[in-house]
Formats: structure tokens, sequence, C-alpha cells
């Protein structure tokens, strides 16, 4: 047996999604970290050995520009292009590649951490020290460093180490929380084991195991969805032990999760219901994914109302958007729904406060260990929630790091500076916008080739009828006179539409009623019917109108989607069986549903110019969608034509470092397995091919930076010498589909970071 000391500033132990992203944000900002992790692949339950879809802030699609950038967005990107069938295997190495290119990263797989050295008191205790065993290697491991993270998601490390902690349901009176228990409880979500099928194109046979359910005896069958295609988590709802201990009971769950899944293929296979002759079991997992287990305590408890009323924070570092989604705790054998939802009107924000001990000094934690109530986790636990987490987490950590403070010092001293640091990163804090008064772009006058400035989709796609209500959300910047739709019209038909804002910046919902118009339209096809539709809003926001149901008339999807433009479909029955997911329609995101149209919206214009894609956007201090588009948009991109976008100074500027953030489609639902395929491998918007030059005082144009094939948001160009320049131009010769030039935000520095 070897031992070992290993010395760096961070340790991260947990290898799921929260400690790969808390240790590339350590790293990227030029900490030595060391990631251990106890299996021998990266990725915790969205990895091979286990297999669950990456779930967040979308909800898939339920939210709307919901999706998470930073180092989430960027395994979600590079999943894309090169995994999209979703197998597995490939996305492990997505995984592991993003970790491998970090040079700051020391990776330890299989290695158990079990020993935690900490002293002092209960209430102010400190890690001196984490000890893990390398299987089948034979090594003991200590690792030293002045800041430690728990992203192991049952909490071992902080439990070890004396955190303060809760375990199971807290009563309803302690948070003031609708979906919390009467009376407290240790109930906590259940765990899952997924099973993979294939067709062989040739009969055959399944003998099951004598240990087999017969699920027959249960109700499984008449409470849940069986069907002989769906496999993987299509059966999330095979789910038990919440009303035992998940982690000291994890192997007599495994069995009986087993039992039951050899009992649903015995059903599926040989009861002669489903047609399955053809099919065979490719893959059973072997580890149950757990959801649910120790949550510490921090400096702030997160809760169900927090999610509801979608909270503000001073300290949000990171957002959510799933369900709060609990499960009943009898799992796959209850005779209620398989979940239970509550949905916010939108993305809501989780503060760093809750990613610290709040009396383990030197303790951060991510992933879905953080300070959260039972109800609260419900949603936070998603794994690319779990990931944003993370990434604040890791940037928190390397900040206390190199300041030499604690979780909390930092918060309390250096909170401008933790979040201004995730902006310039590409983490997502929803409304947030940058104040880095380092960014040189800040102080730039900023023009363009061309800007979109009449707001319109004109060519007319397939016809929908308005059998129901129906909507489309745009920017109103600055104002709405007046609104035209493309109909037809079986006989002469009033139509009414409807203009209502969204509440807030990060919400895509009608929330006040600010304008109502009916107008004629006659009998007849593809014309233009204008309503006058009038708003002014004290700043620019987005507006969500309303087409009232008329089953005389259709209107005309657009056979392009546009940046900043969504539709809409007023859906009062949900598509999904009430047995498997119970979504209330009087929860507005359930009610205004895209059906899977979020590129087809429906032709119409507007009567008034629009300011929501002009130059200036891109230095605005906005890097996603909030209350508009923030980005600049140029007009179509003509045949032998660059557009462009410049920076220009009064005078020059010494330029060490460029940030260019291209547009991704953040409303585009992606994930890392075989939940759905988008029908391209690279997101139309993003930039493909383009140039930066500068000028300096000489009237000399020189190429400084450029890519081609470019298929990320978030492009950094550390210049090999500092540039003298007054002006900065971006040409963008070629996208990846679309036929505009969008950039949401460029950045310059003096300095590289």
């Amino acid at each position: 047996m070897k031992q070992e000391l290993v010395n760096n500033d961070i340790t991260v132990i947990g290898g799921g999604l929260a400690g790969v992203c808390a240790a590339i944000a350590a790293a990227r900002l030029g900490q030595k970290v060391a990631l251990v992790q106890n299996r021998p692949v990266l990725g915790g339950n969205s990895s091979s050995e286990v297999r669950v879809w990456v779930c967040g802030a979308t909800a898939h699609g339920t939210n709307r520009y919901a999706r998470e950038t930073g180092i989430m967005g960027e395994l979600f990107i590079e999943n894309q292009y090169r995994n999209p069938e979703g197998n597995p295997y490939i996305w492990d190495l997505v995984v592991l590649e993003a970790v491998k290119a970090e040079a700051n990263i020391s990776l330890y797989l299989n290695t158990d951490v079990h020993e935690v050295q900490a002293e002092g008191p209960e209430h102010d205790r400190m890690i001196t020290a984490v000890v893990g065993w390398m299987m089948a290697s034979e090594r003991r491991i200590t690792f030293k460093s002045s800041l430690y993270l728990d992203c192991t998601g049952d909490g071992l490390i902080g439990f070890l180490a004396g955190a303060k902690f809760a375990l199971g349901r807290e009563a309803r009176s302690e948070y003031g929380e609708e979906w919390a228990p009467e009376i407290a409880d240790g109930i906590t979500l259940g765990s899952t084991i997924l099973f993979y099928t294939k067709d062989t194109g040739i009969p055959v046979n399944f003998v099951p195991p004598s240990f087999a359910k017969d699920i027959s005896e249960t109700t499984i069958p008449l409470r849940r969805v069986i069907k002989s295609g769906d496999s993987g988590c299509h059966y999330w709802w095979i789910e038990w032990g919440g009303e035992h201990d998940t982690v000291h009971d994890n192997e007599m769950i495994r069995d009986e999760l087993w039992s039951v899944i050899y009992g649903i293929w015995d059903y599926i296979k040989n009861s002669g219901k489903f047609g399955a002759e053809n099919m065979t079991l490719e893959w059973v997992g072997s580890l149950p994914g757990k959801r649910e287990y120790r949550r510490f305590t921090g400096d702030y408890v997160l809760n169900q109302n927090d999610i509801i009323a979608q909270r503000g924070f001073v300290d949000g570092v990171a957002f959510g958007g799933w369900s709060i989604d609990l499960h009943p705790p009898q799992g796959m054998y209850a005779d209620a729904s398989g979940s239970k939802h509550m949905h916010a009107d939108g993305v809501y924000h989780i503060p760093f406060r809750s990613l610290y001990s709040v009396n383990v000094r030197n303790m951060l934690m991510a992933g879905r260990d953080i300070s959260a109530t039972h109800v609260a986790f419900g949603t936070t636990r998603v794994m690319a929630t779990c990931a944003v987490i993370g990434e604040a987490a890791g940037t928190g950590a390397a900040l206390a790091s190199r300041l030499g403070l604690t979780p909390g010092e930092l918060q309390a001293r250096h909170l401008p500076e933790l979040r201004q640091t995730l902006l310039r990163q590409d983490a997502s804090i929803i409304g947030l916008r940058s104040s880095d008064e380092a960014d040189l772009a800040r102080e730039a006058r900023v023009s363009a080739s061309s800007a979109r400035c009449a707001l319109g989709l004109t060519q007319p796609g397939e016809a929908w009828p308005l059998r129901s209500d129906v909507a489309v959300l745009f920017p109103a910047d600055p104002g709405i006179h007046g609104f035209e739709l493309l109909l037809d019209a079986e006989q002469a038909a009033e139509v009414t539409a409807e203009l209502w804002d969204t509440g807030r910046g990060e919400n895509y919902v009608p929330h006040t009623l600010r304008a109502r118009a009916t107008a004629h339209a006659a009998a007849g096809r593809r014309q233009w019917v204008a309503f006058d539709l009038q708003w002014q809003p004290e700043e620019p926001q987005n507006a969500f109108v309303i087409i009232k149901a008329n089953p005389a008339v259709s209107l005309h999807h657009s056979l392009e989607p546009h940046s900043g433009v969504l539709v809409f479909f007023k859906d009062e029955h949900p598509q999904i069986s009430k047995d498997l997911e119970d979504h209330s329609t009087d929860q507005l995101v359930v009610l205004w549903k895209m059906k899977g149209q979020a590129r087809r919206p429906f032709c119409f214009r507007l009567s008034s110019p629009t300011a929501a894609f002009a130059p200036d956007k891109a230095v605005n201090g906005y890097h996603r969608p909030f209350g508009g588009p923030q980005l600049w948009m140029s007009e179509p991109i003509t045949a032998g034509k660059s557009e462009w976008l410049q920076l220009e100074w009064d005078t020059e500027q010494s330029i060490a470092e460029i940030h260019l953030t291209f547009n991704d489609d953040v409303n585009e639902d992606l994930v890392n397995l075989h939940h759905h395929r988008t029908p391209f491998t690279v997101i139309p918007e993003l930039v493909r091919d383009y140039r930066v030059e500068a000028q300096g005082a000489g009237g000399q144009w020189t190429e400084i930076a450029g890519g081609t094939g470019n298929r990320k948001r978030k492009v950094i160009h550390l210049l090999p010498e500092p540039v003298q320049a007054q002006r900065i131009r971006v040409f963008i010769d070629a996208t990846n589909g679309s036929r505009h030039a969008e950039l949401i935000e460029i950045r310059a520095y003096e300095e590289a970071h």
C-alpha cells in the first residue's frame, strides 16, 4: 500500500456534474484543484453507469430562454455536436475531456474519500484534510487544501466534518411551505435504476430470474405507463426507498428495484399484451440513482416560497427552473401519481449563502446537498441546476482561496466581485448586468454595418387553424404602435388580439393586460390584417400578444425562426398521463406551451420600428435574454458581403484580450441522452466564420483574431501581444444556418484575465 500526500488550493470531492463544473470553474481562475471521484467515470447520475437525462431550468421546454450557459452550457453544446444520438458512453467522454482540458485539475478516479480530519468546536469547524482510498491501486491518499467542496450528493464529507444538515421533510410551520407535511419526518425521495431495450429483428426469449417480481400482483400496471418501445428515463418512475434510508439501505433498495425491472420486462415480453417478440434487454443499471439524502445548512435555507415567488437575492449566483417535483414516499407502489409538480412563472434564483456551510468555515457544497428545504430541493436537485450551482461554488472557492478568505467572508466583503466574475465566465445570473470596470467595450461607441430595425416575419408556411387561443411574444423596444397578422378567413370574421406584459424580465407568460383591439378580416387567403395595439412601456420589455380563438380563421407559421420571437398555444389539457405527472393548468407556464413549434412562430409585423437589435445591445451588460433578446442582429447577410460590429474610442486603447459571445439560442432545449434530438448538430444562430480587426491611429486595419468552423457560444481570444487600437471590428462572414449575424456580447480588456 502506498501512502501519498496531495496539496492543492482546492479539493473537490464528488465527480458528478456539480463537482465537475466546480473544479473546472476554480481551475480556470488559476487555482490548483484536486477532483476526487469514487467511480471510474465522471458525470454522476448522468454517466453511463446510471444514465439519467440532464434536466435543468428549461424543464423539457416548459420555460423559455432558460437553458444554462457557462460550463454546463458548453457541455450541452459539445454533446449536441458530437453525440446527437445520445450515446451515454460518448457523453462520458465529453465530460471527461472537459476536465482533462484544464491543466490546473488533478483527477483522481476510483478514489473513495471516507475519512475527514477536522478540528474546532461544533459552531466553528475547519477541515484540515480528507483521506481517500484509490481502489485497485492500493493507494491511500491524503488531500490537503485551504478549501473543500462537498459535491458527493449524499453529503458524506460534510457529515464527517461535523457540518450541520437536514435529512427528511421539514414541518410546514418551519418555513411556511404549502407542500411540506404538517409534522416533520424522515421521508426522502427514492432511488431509481434504469434499463435499455432494443429491437433485434428476430424473436428473442426471456426467462425471468427467480427474484423477478410478478408486477401483475401489484398496482404498477394500473398506476404507471408501460410501453414496449420505451426504455431509459421513460421509466424514471421505477423508484423506491423514500421510506427507508437511501444510503444505509442502498443494497436492499437496489435488489427491490432489480426485482421490479425484471418483472416489468417479464410482463412486457411474456404477457402477450405488447408485441415485443423481437425486443431484448440491452442494459440494466447496477447502481441506484439516488435523488435525496443529507442537505447541509448554510447561511440561508432556500425554501418553496423563494422558488414560487422567484425571489431575487443580492447574492444570487445561479438559477433553476425545473418544477418543484415531489414523488410519493411509496414510489412505484403508490396509488398516487408518480410525481406532482408546482411551477413558478419562470426561472428562480439561488443565493451564494446556500452554497457554504454555516458551521464548517472552509467547506462549500454543490449539487443535491445544498442548503434547501425538502420541498425546494424538489427543483434544485436536477443535474443541470446542480451543475450551475457547482460553477458558482467553484468560482466562490477560487476567489476565497486567492484572497485567503472563508466563503462566508467572501460573501460579506467581495460579493460584487464574485457575481461579476461569474458573468465574465459566462455563467448566468438572470437579470444581472455586467458592471466590469476593466471592460473597455463599456466605454466605446458602438456601430454596425446594419441592424434589424423592422420586426416582422413575412415568409408564410403552413396554416394553423385558430381553434384555440394562441400567442406571439416579441420585444416592445421602445414600444408598439400597430400590429399586423397574416391570416386566412373562410368567411368575414372579427378577430381580437390582446397585448399583455410578462410581469418580469425573466418570464414569458401573460401577466397584465395592456391593450386590446378587434379587427375585421374579409373572406380570403394570406391577407395582412392590422390591429390598433398601442403600448409604450416605461422601459423596453417583452409583449405577449394573445390572438383569441376563431374557428373561421387560420394563421400562418413562418418559414424561419427569429431571435426574440416566440409562439405559444393555450393548452388546457396537458398531453401527459396523470398517473405519471400531475401538472395543474392553473400554472401559466403549463397553460401556455410551445408544442414543439419554437422555431415556427406565426407571421406578423410591427408597424413601428424596433431598437431591440441595435448595435449597442452587444455592450449593454446583458449576456442572455431578459426583457428582450439583448443582442445585436444584422439585416440578412448577402452573398460575398460580411456584416460587422465596431467599437470606437476617442483615444487608442491597449487591448490584450477579447471576449465574444455568440447567440446559441438558449431557448433550444438540449439534453445529453435520448430524450429528443434537434434537427441540427450546431445551433443555426451561432456564428461560424468571423474575423476581428483593429485600427490604430495611423488608419491601418489589421486582423488580430478570428475563427472558422466555430460552434461555441463564448470565445476568448488572448492576443500574443497587446494591440494599440482606436477601433475594433468583428466581421461575421458566415453563420451555422441563420440568415442574420448575431452577437450577444463583446468585451475587451487591457490585461489578460
